[in-house]
């Protein structure tokens, strides 16, 4: 997937003007792309579209207008898109329950272990890959940016709509959410 640069990003008079617009545009795009993994985690598979969306915003709230901040922010948001043959994906664990947010959080510790979270593409299971620094032997990050390389035979597999599936299986945490028809199509076009 091309990388964002510079002239993909509007300046932030532009980009109040058309913020209404694409916000509504990206909250559409979005719910074809964020998937429930049973009742602590969410995923959303990432594009040029939602990166670009969290590099204006992010941009807008911190008043971000010199170029090198503007290629920094950039150069930081690029790395949620996917290479070729990947689908990429920002994971949410989401613990509501205040006082419990750090115990949760240890029972995940080795999620980001190989095979613990999957994207199964008919028979095939595709581990995800996440970014490093995430996570350490004693802590884990509540959010994570993961990789599934699928290459073609995934691709082909998705676009022949065979059933695919998200999976977590990390200690008593287990879920499988198949993955709707919108979703498909949308990691169809990803991966080109």
């Amino acid at each position: 997937m091309e990388r964002l640069n510079p002239t993909d990003i509007a300046n932030l008079h532009e980009y109040e003007l058309e913020r209404p617009d694409f916000r509504s545009r990206i909250i559409a795009l979005k719910s074809r792309r964020r998937v429930p993994l049973g009742p602590l985690m969410t995923l959303v598979f990432e594009n040029r579209d939602t990166v670009r969306f969290q590099v204006q915003e992010m941009l807008r709230v911190e008043r971000i207008v010199q170029p090198d901040r503007v290629q920094h922010e950039l150069d930081v948001y690029n790395e949620l898109l996917p290479g070729p043959g990947e689908v990429a994906a920002t994971l949410f664990i989401e613990i509501t329950e205040q006082p419990r947010i750090q115990e949760i959080l240890d029972g995940f510790i080795g999620l980001d272990e190989p095979g613990r979270v999957a994207l199964v593409a008919g028979e095939r299971r595709y581990p995800a890959l996440f970014a490093p620094g995430q996570s350490r032997e004693d802590r884990i990050s509540a959010v994570h940016y993961i990789r599934f390389a699928l290459g073609d035979e995934g691709r082909r597999s998705l676009a022949a709509g065979r059933e695919a599936a998200l999976e977590v299986a990390q200690g008593d945490y287990r879920a499988r959410q198949v993955l709707s028809r919108d979703t498909v199509e949308e990691l169809v076009r990803d991966l080109g």
